[in-house]
């Protein structure tokens, strides 16, 4: 017996033909009790929480009614005990993107979150410890946003040995 997709709370556009069980497009003030509810409902793991940077594709296929942004934050769900994954993609805002944090329903979405945080600028709300993980703590802009400068930093190389 295949098991029924999970449904997300009424207001909660979903969408069905993604290539998980369903992908849930809340308000980011659906987005905590969104993810409490899947939890509640035998959702026991967060696999990943990322964050994504749509500088130039706001055409990009969304469900209707969902209003797109720049940055978008994907929390993927799965309930081991039901055989069901959930995606959860939220418009996270163009100018101070922000959602709330999951930590307080999976602890093991803080690295996660501050990944997000460091290499995009997307802040999440009661996150513990909402530092940089991966660039030094005086590094400037954060590197994953499409308007970020390529730069460079000088490489300095030891002097080679010649032919013998």
């Amino acid at each position: 017996m295949i098991p029924l997709p999970p449904l997300a709370p009424p207001g909660v556009l979903t969408d069905e033909a993604l290539a998980c069980d369903v992908a849930c497009f809340p308000g980011p003030e659906q987005y905590f009790d969104l993810i409490a509810a899947f939890k509640a409902d035998g959702f026991e793991m967060c696999v990943d929480v990322c964050g994504v940077d749509y500088l130039e594709h706001f055409d990009r296929a969304l469900p209707e009614g969902v209003t797109p942004t720049r940055f978008e934050v994907v929390a993927n769900l799965l309930s081991l005990s039901k055989k069901q994954r959930v995606r959860v993609r939220v418009q996270a805002g163009s100018e101070s993107p922000r959602v709330d944090s999951l930590f307080p329903l999976y602890p093991g979405t803080e690295a996660p979150e501050r990944e997000t945080f460091d290499m995009f600028g997307i802040l999440f709300d009661g996150h513990p410890d909402l530092t940089r993980i991966l660039m030094p703590e005086d590094w400037e802009g954060h590197p994953l946003r499409k308007d970020y400068g390529v730069g460079h930093i000088p490489i300095q190389f030891k002097e080679a040995p010649g032919p013998r």
